[in-house]
């Protein structure tokens, strides 16, 4: 199965301009914000493009998150095979199995046990940053910063080996670059799945106490230990564990360098970063394809039918800059009360690291710009390589100096 041409018209959108959803997108939020598209991946899907709309779509349990459906959205060529019939992971499941799937590591991501990580976050950030002062000039903050704060973060929260970062991080590029031909793409899942598969089979045998441990522990004590299953939420937990992060502090860093007077007020009171992290997560809005849904039954979204069996793609970085919902929301304002955005999701499926995610943005913006005041970029920002063809938003390299 090769690569196949796509049609032109086809959803979702290429960005143009990496501080901007797709304009395609605010054209249908203001003239048909409920409209039947081609998709990327073959076929049609309805995409709800406002804020309102895209909350009720997230919210109702008649949309199913159930990748296998027929009908469900295909954002990038060759996803079908992909999935195939494979059981699904956290993110696919509904209904009462969503719940207790996610009932069972919510523990492990409450408030109070993130904070708790506080200190460990801390110092993984400052070992980065000291490594960057360490280095010859410029240095390529993807590489020596982004990438490696979530990824550690993410594999001793799990217990996967941090030297297996190289392997870990090269597949989930295959796996998220739209351009990927299918049997790469194939390829890159069933080689983490095999990875995962071995290291959680060693945590069978050897008790660890890291979530994977613990899951093992838990379901042990209530009966049978379900591998595949430990597998597929593994494989789900480290790939959405580092590269969304990843990208959100580059983007982030960005947006602040180009902001310096927005920027000069959050390091004078560190006590607005957390206010200026949900604004960036609302102006970036790097996810789209978590939030495509399949109708169960016939289901009315703001005065459209959308009839049983077919797609749906919320669509989260149009919802986020809907002026119903935020005023002048194409404007960056680090101290705009965003926290009704949806970068996170909402309803059932709501990201469920979100406050992981949130934690280490806030450590990694206030130690940086702290610690190295005078750090700008190396390039002009029409020189860096924005990750364009993937379907989580970012940037490939980064390179600064100061």
């Amino acid at each position: 199965m090769s690569e196949q041409a796509v049609d032109p018209a086809a959803y979702p959108k290429i960005r143009t301009c990496p501080f901007a959803s797709a304009p395609e997108y605010a054209e249908l939020r203001a003239e048909a914000p409920i409209s039947k598209v081609p998709m990327a991946g073959g076929g049609t899907a309805w995409l709800v493009t406002r804020h309102e709309h895209v909350r009720q779509v997230l919210g109702d349990s008649r949309m199913s998150s159930d990748r296998r459906r027929p009908g469900f959205p295909l954002l990038s060529v060759g996803q079908q095979a992909t999935v195939g019939n494979v059981a699904p992971s956290l993110i696919g499941m509904d209904g009462a199995e969503h719940a207790a799937a996610r009932r069972a590591v919510l523990g492990e991501f409450t408030v109070r046990r993130i904070e708790a990580m506080r200190p460990r976050i801390q110092q993984i950030v400052d070992d980065c940053i000291d490594e960057m002062l360490a280095a010859p000039r410029p240095v390529d903050l993807v590489r020596v910063l982004s990438l490696p704060v979530p990824s550690l973060v993410i594999c001793e929260l799990l217990g996967v080996p941090y030297a297996d970062h190289d392997f870990f991080q090269a597949r989930t590029g295959l796996i998220l670059r739209k351009t990927t031909p299918v049997e790469q793409r194939i390829a890159a899942v069933e080689e983490i799945q095999a990875y995962l598969d071995e290291l959680v089979t060693g945590k069978e045998r050897e008790a660890t106490d890291d979530l994977i441990g613990r899951q093992i522990r838990k379901q042990r004590e209530a009966g049978e230990v379900d591998h595949d299953a430990l597998v597929r939420m593994a494989l789900l937990l480290l790939v959405a564990g580092h590269e969304t992060t990843a990208n959100m502090i580059s983007l982030g860093v960005l947006a602040l360098l180009e902001n310096p007077d927005q920027l000069a007020e959050i390091v004078a009171a560190p006590a607005k970063t957390p206010t200026a992290v949900e604004e960036l997560l609302r102006y970036f809005t790097i996810v789209e394809a978590a939030t495509s849904r399949t109708v169960t039954e016939d289901v009315e979204i703001g005065g459209v039918v959308i009839p049983e069996g077919e797609g749906v793609v919320a669509l989260g970085s149009s919802a986020n800059r809907d002026p119903e919902a935020f005023d002048q929301p194409d404007e960056l304002d680090l101290a705009r009360n965003a926290r009704g955005h949806v970068a996170f999701g909402f309803g059932p499926h709501q990201c469920l690291g979100q406050n992981l995610a949130r934690l280490e943005l806030q450590i990694v913006f206030d130690t940086l710009f702290r610690r190295l005041p005078g750090l700008r970029l190396a390039v002009p920002v029409d020189d860096l390589p924005f990750k364009s063809d993937a379907n989580i938003f970012g940037i490939y390299e980064m390179p600064v100096t100061w």
